[in-house]
């Protein structure tokens, strides 16, 4: 794989080794939620300052692991938790922020159990105000449908073998599905699919919503994990989770090797170990530049048996050569 400028990191926060952060979303002003799945809590991580790291704060602890969150209305979140290791049961939750500062509690509304079989959860993504996709770690991605006051309604968005997991093949057992990302200006689903290495895209019907084509392959041979999009560059940057790199890849690649670079990563940084998941900032200039990246310090995976602590990066990324 070619190597490219290495981007620039900063720790935003910190958290105890073994913790899991799995997701993120950045606010309008600046701060973080944040899930930490092995732990079933959502934190909240104040505005990067001068004076980072910065300290977090829990907010909520769920009775399932937390997956994945995600802004649909400003200051408005959905968090979905699942049973990730037995039944596979999955909720989606409705946490509304407007008027609240911290230190205050917060009332997570349940607005969904996800239908059986479950499936579990694990990324997400809007594809339309009202309309979430999220999806499950074996080999489908849901569609969840929600009204202005936040009532919820699931169903099958795509199921298709790119999807699945493979018990055996990767040891340890990989997800199948994991990250999901719109770009909204092509009109595709971009989607992961950890256990299979594979990047794959479908095509959406801008007036349905639902699948235009079959998926097709954009890119494979890492255990790619979630991701973020930038169109004007036509290029994601996905994070590799058990490799401790963050890739980028042409979205609209054939998949030879010179489609994907390393821009975090190589050589091993130990302040990157296990990244997730990331988000885009939200100041003037950031999208395309300036990224978050949440990391699990090796909780699923110690390089050389050594946890690291779980953190927030802030991530500056080079411009595409």
């Amino acid at each position: 794989m070619p190597e490219s400028p290495q981007a620039q990191m900063t720790v935003v926060a910190e958290f105890a080794p073994h913790s899991f952060l799995e997701n993120l979303a950045v606010r309008a002003d600046g701060s973080i939620l944040v899930t930490v799945q092995n732990r079933r809590e959502l934190w909240f991580v104040p505005p990067p300052s001068d004076e980072s790291p910065v300290r977090p704060q829990l907010l909520h602890t769920s009775e399932f692991n937390t997956c994945f969150v995600v802004e649909w209305r400003p200051d408005r979140f959905l968090l979905g938790v699942a049973d990730v290791y037995e039944t596979l049961a999955a909720r989606l939750y409705e946490i509304d922020l407007r008027g609240w500062t911290p230190k205050q509690p917060i009332s997570p509304r349940r607005v969904l159990e996800f239908p059986k079989p479950y499936a579990g959860v694990n990324g997400a993504c809007l594809l339309a105000p009202n309309v979430l996709l999220a999806a499950g770690v074996k080999d489908q991605i849901w569609r969840v449908d929600l009204s202005d006051d936040g009532v919820a309604a699931a169903r099958l968005w795509l199921a298709h073998d790119s999807m699945k997991n493979r018990p055996g093949e990767k040891k340890p057992e990989q997800p199948g599905t994991n990250g999901v990302k719109f770009a909204a200006r092509s009109h595709y689903l971009y989607y992961t699919t950890t256990s299979q290495q594979m990047m794959l895209r479908v095509k959406v019907d801008p007036t349905t919503l639902a699948p235009a084509d079959l998926p097709e392959f954009v890119a494979g041979g890492r255990q790619w994990d979630d991701f973020l999009i930038e169109e004007d560059g036509g290029v994601a940057y996905v994070t590799t989770h058990r490799e401790n790199t963050i890739d980028r890849v042409r979205l609209a690649h054939d998949g030879s090797r010179d489609g994907r670079t390393v821009v975090a990563g190589a050589p091993f940084n130990d302040v990157l170990v296990g990244p997730s998941a990331a988000a885009w900032g939200r100041a003037p200039g950031d999208y395309g530049r300036v990224a978050y990246v949440t990391t699990d310090g090796g909780a699923a995976a110690p390089p050389h048996g050594v946890f690291r602590t779980g953190k927030v990066l802030r991530l500056q990324v080079p411009r595409p050569i």
